[in-house]
């Protein structure tokens, strides 16, 4: 018997318990969506006959949604949905519920979501119908395949590992393997027949695991002393569900307690676990990582670069590219194309674009990107200092962050229009200024910006430092010019020997320091540094082995058993955070040999 007709019997015979009213769920659609709106439509479960009715589960698996049917019917008869979040132990009931109007032979519900990635939770759904008689059809997807589906036997596991360390009963040893798949089984050793062992899987990171307990489970067979349980999966991609945690929990025979190992989520290769890990804390329905409308133009960014969940930028773009009122994705307004007051805010979601435009050649990352700079170039002044970029519409600042990305912006905007000249005369004449404004120091280092046209000697940031290292080595590819990868060299080098950015070998922002906090800003600027750096490296064929420590040391002193990333890459307790994370994603993702504009 297959696992996934197993696990429908064994639903079917739950006795039915109905909730109270569903509190409505939004994914890339919200509850409610008309079925002509469905961008596929499939029938994965059979259909049920009621007294003569049809009774039809529809499914578009690109929506994540399902609506019911009933045909052949007569007026009054009823049709809806059931969505359970606890494997089918109870459900939501009635969901869109619809009856045959008078002269009609049939009716559908509207569509519902599967599951909650917001919340993470993972649903069950199936139709059901009152026609004389309630049946339903069978739930959709008991069972959660990614690669694989729940069910793999644990001797085709790939590159197993233990993730936590095992946990003791009786003598007995439970222990947690995890695959390069994604995979996970439970084994227990030292035992006796009739012990057992078995898997718990948690979406919201060991908190709750209503639909997820006691799978693969299997007992000793006589005259052995060990066994394992079968393998489960730990992200449910279909469901959009990311980051999902398992843990191995088994029992002895001669007693009725249980022991379980802590939570861990499979580690796979690194930039795919830690991409899962942040995809956690996405918000599908809003398209962003709340509540940071910069950073989660960096975290898109780095996103792409890694060339893993192709489709997020696009969801990204199309759902945030118009306005927005002050305090529904930062406290100012958006206004339209990613524009605001902050210059810089808006500078960051240009090169998220740029980044889509490289990767999938659509014009409309292109052209957005274009709007982006040439309202950035707007707040290029040669009144004050010379040059140099306003950091807000109220021209109260030049710092070195918001002239370092129209640089940028202008550099890469070269390399994506044929033919231009203006766009590469703009980043030379910028680059040109920046070199001699003063906010680089005498050590190479840059400051933060300029206080009555001077440096103020404010905190060497990172990504300042990288922007002002990308900026020269992508001129340098565009014209060959050695000045720049001079220029370049020795913002390297300042920043990898300097003890402003780099202590015992590892890149240090200054509120690393014992007894300091980084804050929601600052705790992104390190994996910028690394995405600029990375490219220094490639055209200067040295530094690799910085970035190589790096990421070696995120992974392996920076990381906890669910794979979250922490923002002092030396190693602590801290609790993790969604920016930090994105911050070490990219610097993995910089360190796996992205490719820079300039190749």
């Amino acid at each position: 018997m297959s696992l996934a007709l197993a696990a429908a019997m064994f639903l079917s015979l739950v006795p039915p318990v109905a909730t109270a009213a569903a509190e409505p769920v939004c994914v890339t659609s919200c509850d409610g969506l008309d079925p002509s709106r469905a961008q596929r439509e499939t029938f994965p479960v059979p259909e049920r006959r009621i007294n003569g009715r049809r009774l039809v589960l529809h499914v578009s698996d690109p929506d994540g949604m399902a609506w019911a049917s009933i045909d052949d019917g007569d007026t009054g008869d009823r049709v809806w949905l059931d969505r359970s979040w606890d494997g089918g132990q109870s459900w939501d009931g009635l969901l869109g519920l619809a009856s045959i109007p008078a002269t009609w032979t049939g009716t559908r519900t509207l569509m519902f979501n599967r599951a909650d990635p917001v919340r993470h939770r993972r649903g069950l759904l199936r139709a059901c119908g009152d026609a004389g008689g309630v049946a339903c059809t069978d739930w959709l997807y008991p069972v959660v395949c990614a690669e694989h589906c729940d069910g793999r036997a644990p001797e085709l596991a790939v590159e197993p590992v233990i993730p936590v360390p095992g946990s003791g009963i009786r003598g007995r040893t439970v222990a947690l393997h995890t695959d390069r798949n994604g995979l996970a089984f439970a084994a227990i050793t030292a035992g006796r027949a009739g012990d057992e062992v078995w898997l718990d899987r948690s979406w919201d990171e060991g908190r709750g695991w209503p639909d997820g307990s006691s799978l693969g489970r299997k007992a000793i067979p006589a005259g052995q002393t060990a066994t394992r349980s079968t393998m489960i999966n730990a992200s449910d991609p279909s469901a959009r569900l990311f980051g999902g945690a398992v843990r191995a929990c088994g029992r002895a025979v001669e007693g009725q307690e249980g022991t379980c190992t802590a939570w861990a989520r499979p580690p796979r290769g690194r930039v795919d676990a830690a991409a899962d890990a942040l995809l956690w804390w996405y918000d599908p329905a809003g398209a962003w990582w709340p509540h940071s409308w910069w950073n989660s133009a960096v975290s898109t960014h780095a996103m792409i670069d890694s060339g893993l969940h192709p489709g997020l930028a696009d969801r990204v773009f199309e759902t945030n590219k118009g306005t927005f009122p002050a305090g529904q994705r930062g406290s100012d307004p958006i206004e339209g194309n990613f524009i605001s007051r902050s210059i810089d805010d808006s500078a960051w979601w240009g090169l998220a674009w740029l980044a889509a435009h490289r990767r999938t050649g659509e014009r409309k990352y292109l052209d957005s990107a274009l709007g982006i700079a040439q309202y950035v170039h707007g707040f290029w002044d040669t009144g004050t200092c010379g040059g140099g970029v306003w950091w807000d519409r109220e021209r109260t600042y030049k710092n070195a962050v918001t002239t370092g990305l129209y640089l940028r912006l202008a550099a890469e905007l070269h390399r994506g229009l044929p033919g231009d000249t203006l766009w590469l005369a703009r980043a030379r004449t910028g680059w040109d200024w920046f070199e001699r404004s003063g906010m680089i120091n005498p050590d190479g280092l840059v400051n933060d910006g300029l206080s009555n046209c001077r440096n103020n000697n404010q905190t060497v940031w990172s990504y300042n430092q990288g922007l002002a290292i990308g900026v020269p080595t992508l001129l340098w590819r565009i014209t060959g010019e050695s000045r720049y990868l001079a220029a370049a060299t020795r913002l390297a080098t300042a920043a990898t020997t300097r003890p402003e950015l780099t202590r015992d070998g590892l890149l240090t922002e200054s509120c690393d320091q014992p007894g300091r906090t980084c804050d929601d800003n600052q705790r992104q600027f390190k994996g910028i540094f690394l995405r600029y750096f990375a490219e220094y490296t490639q055209a200067a064929t040295t530094g690799r082995d910085y970035l190589t420590r790096q990421a070696n040391a995120i992974w392996t002193r920076g990381r906890d058993p669910l794979n979250r990333l922490s923002q002092r890459w030396a190693g602590d307790a801290e609790e993790r955070n969604w920016r930090s994370h994105a911050s070490a994603f990219a610097a993995l993702v910089a360190a796996g040999g992205v490719t820079s504009p300039g190749t």
